[in-house]
């Protein structure tokens, strides 16, 4: 699903207000989450900052190992999946980048006390909000697609609500940036 910063507000942002264009320059990136030594395992500032190097594209698509099929079916609840550490969700919103894709249930951590640090640190709310961002969670990008750069189609039913269901689909480049 792909949801704008109404999923976490106070105030009502639809998805269907928020996203007016549809394709985007996105990078694919694939991260192993750092295990910290109270067993959480974490996407960190520094996975990012490798990953991307000088690129700054209008979305990011993380995709983290293992990436096994079985993702696409899995049950994630009390597990404590891995998610993004805020920092490098801060750090996401610094490059400029908008639209965030990851292959998780979420950008947080799954118990966290409603402190959603990484949808606060990403949308800046609520004190500089960057109303035109999305995030989009649960996507599977499968081991055939390279890291790299893509033409991102990220389609959604134009609900008024804060998310929607919705189907990223990548698109080769044979262009350098």
């Amino acid at each position: 699903h792909t949801e704008c910063v109404g999923h976490i507000s106070k105030e009502d942002y639809t998805i269907n207000q928020t996203l007016k264009k549809f394709f985007f320059i996105a990078e694919v990136i694939t991260i192993l989450p750092l295990e910290t030594e109270d067993g959480d395992k974490v996407i960190t500032k520094a996975h990012i900052q490798n990953c991307l190097g000088d690129k700054l594209p209008e979305a990011i698509v993380i995709r983290t190992l293992d990436n096994h099929i079985s993702k696409i079916n899995k049950q994630y609840s009390n597990t404590n999946p891995p998610y993004l550490h805020h920092e490098a969700a801060a750090l996401i919103d610094a490059l400029g980048i908008d639209h965030l894709l990851i292959d998780l249930p979420s950008v947080d951590k799954e118990v966290d006390g409603g402190k959603l640090l990484a949808h606060h640190a990403f949308w800046q709310y609520p004190h500089n909000t960057k109303l035109g961002r999305t995030i989009t969670e649960m996507i599977y990008v499968p081991n055939t697609v390279y890291d790299g750069t893509y033409l991102l189609n990220l389609q959604i039913a134009s609900f008024e609500n804060d998310a929607s269901p919705s189907k990223p689909l990548l698109f080769q480049m044979n262009i350098a940036l």
